[in-house]
């Protein structure tokens, strides 16, 4: 890949882009760092603030792990109860953003400018895209969710196919299982892939068409003018850099939590936080190494490896699986998940709060807080682009593959609980106890050669943690040195370490719950900040030669 940073700006159109462009050295002369103690690149006052405030988060829970504890559990269900229609109806408003902009005339704009090219082939743009934006994600849900929608949390008022007495109610479980899938599809489909698509296009659209410098403050300009390089862009960029290092700790520590389920399933070694503070402080600083050989020597070639690995394991399970169950439940979910759109995102009177509240807000709320790190990950490998081709393989074609995923390890679950409920490992870890980490391995549990794939499951989630972890790192940097993507050595091993520290201190001061808390409070005020790029992404693109 060519380096980003010698790239020079693509003159605009006559119009109001020529206010850009000639405010891009202002606003680089404002950004510009000065080398700080231990050679930082400081970038007054957006490091200063966020990174004094990591620490001072880290140390408070260490110090008072009780009474964060009480803190983030209180916390979750008064914002997911508070907030959901606001985070609900947001959402929707992406999806349709990012559907007009593929069949506005805009779509025809080049990102980089009409002579720009792909910097990587397809192959190359979604492995990386796949296992920086949900890897760990797919792998913890992939059974989990499906399963528990549809004999637990009841979506749209389906009713569960399980009674009380662990036996099949028979004409409950066609409508369950499919409600099962589409719930779940909801939550990783065009949502999810609308919100990162807004961040990545904003991004890409103001540095490489517009010359502005790669940090989420940029795209602002079109709306808050100079005043970007001032406090309003550094509380803008703060923001981001809250909502990012939130979002990963909270991946961190699911994928923690899954990697200690698989090693004691397959080895025996307990589960328990320890293990998991172990964990994580191991895989960060395999991390550490793939950060500081930057993103083609570490990040892609990861990526690359974890996305061959998933492959093989999806073919596997599809395989040897119930194979045409499974193609009927890819065809039927999807088809379910078409029907139920409009009601599984509608926020006003609903009665299953229990999976709106508890799922879609929470899920909602993390995807935004990833959208700074996932979407500037995407805008710096999507240079050449058209918008309608950046638009329809960002948040169509990953759908498509997530919807495939989701069918082929769900059905799986779904399909080993309904036929044989009283000895389904899966019914016994998800329904009966929920505990969610082991789900993926009692699922593989019942099928052939389980010893083999459940190692390559735990290899799976460790390698995509690391992915998660050094990508993430990386753009926290970036947005804390002004843009630059070449900023020192010692400040990308501040963040890989504290974004492992963040999630050490969650996973102590109250679990999967802390984690959650604090993913929602941080996803909160960053709504806003998405709401507004939509807009100035739309003012930049008129501006646009097509």
């Amino acid at each position: 890949m060519s380096d980003e940073s010698t790239q020079p700006g693509i003159p605009a159109p006559e119009g109001p882009a020529d206010i850009i462009e000639t405010d891009y050295e202002i606003g680089q002369d404002n950004l510009e760092g000065q080398l700080g103690p231990f050679g930082f690149d400081i970038h007054n006052p957006v490091f200063m603030i966020s990174g004094l405030s990591i620490v001072a988060f880290v140390f408070y829970a260490l110090a008072l792990p009780q009474q964060a504890a009480d803190i983030f559990g209180a916390l979750r269900p008064f914002l997911t109860s508070t907030f959901d229609w606001f985070f609900l109806s947001a959402a929707n408003l992406f999806v349709l953003f990012c559907l007009l902009l593929i069949v506005l005339p805009v779509g025809r704009v080049r990102l980089g400018g009409r002579d720009a090219t792909p910097d990587f082939t397809y192959a190359g743009w979604f492995a990386m895209l796949f296992a920086a934006g949900m890897g760990i994600g797919l792998m913890f849900f992939g059974v989990l969710e499906p399963v528990y929608h549809m004999a637990i949390s009841e979506p749209l008022g389906v009713p569960s196919p399980i009674a009380e007495d662990g036996t099949i109610i028979a004409g409950n479980v066609e409508a369950a299982r499919t409600m099962g899938l589409a719930a779940t599809i909801y939550h990783w489909g065009l949502h999810p892939w609308a919100i990162y698509a807004v961040v990545a296009l904003a991004l890409a659209l103001f540095t490489y068409n517009k010359g502005l410098p790669l940090t989420i403050r940029s795209a602002f300009y079109p709306i808050f003018g100079e005043r970007v390089w001032g406090w309003t862009g550094h509380i803008i960029d703060t923001l981001a850099v809250f909502a990012t290092l939130f979002g990963l700790a909270t991946s961190l520590g699911f994928g923690a939590q899954q990697a200690n389920a698989g090693l004691e399933h397959v080895f025996g070694i307990p589960a328990n936080t320890t293990v998991q503070v172990i964990l994580i402080s191991v895989i960060t600083a395999v991390a550490l190494v793939s950060v500081l050989r930057g993103l083609d020597g570490g990040v892609k070639v990861l990526s690359e490896v974890n996305m061959g690995l998933a492959a093989l394991l999806l073919v596997f399970v599809l395989l040897v699986g119930p194979t045409m169950i499974i193609l009927s439940d890819f065809v039927a979910g999807m088809g379910a998940y078409g029907k139920n759109l409009v009601a599984l995102s509608n926020p006003v009177g609903r009665e299953d709060t229990g999976y709106m509240n508890g799922w879609t807000t929470f899920y909602w709320a993390w995807w935004i807080s990833w959208s700074p790190f996932v979407g500037m990950f995407i805008a710096r490998v999507s240079r050449g682009r058209t918008v309608r081709e950046f638009i329809i393989s960002v948040l169509i074609v990953p759908s498509l593959v997530c919807v495939l995923w989701m069918a082929v390890f769900g059905g799986t679950a779904i399909e080993q609980v309904l036929s044989d409920p009283a000895n389904s490992a899966v019914k016994a870890q998800v329904i009966d106890s929920y505990n969610p980490p082991i789900s993926l391995f009692a699922m593989l549990e019942e099928l052939p050669l389980s010893s083999i794939t459940s190692v390559i499951g735990i290899v799976l989630v460790i390698v995509f943690f690391v992915t998660s972890s050094d990508s993430g790192s990386l753009v926290i940097d970036t947005i804390t040195a002004g843009g630059k993507i070449d900023a020192p050595l010692p400040q990308r091993v501040f963040w890989c370490t504290f974004e492992g520290a963040v999630a050490i201190v969650l996973l102590i001061g109250g679990g999967l719950g802390a984690l959650q808390a604090m993913v929602i409070s941080t996803g909160l005020p960053f709504t806003i900040v998405l709401l507004l790029m939509c807009f100035a992404i739309y003012r930049g693109l008129l501006t646009e030669d097509r």
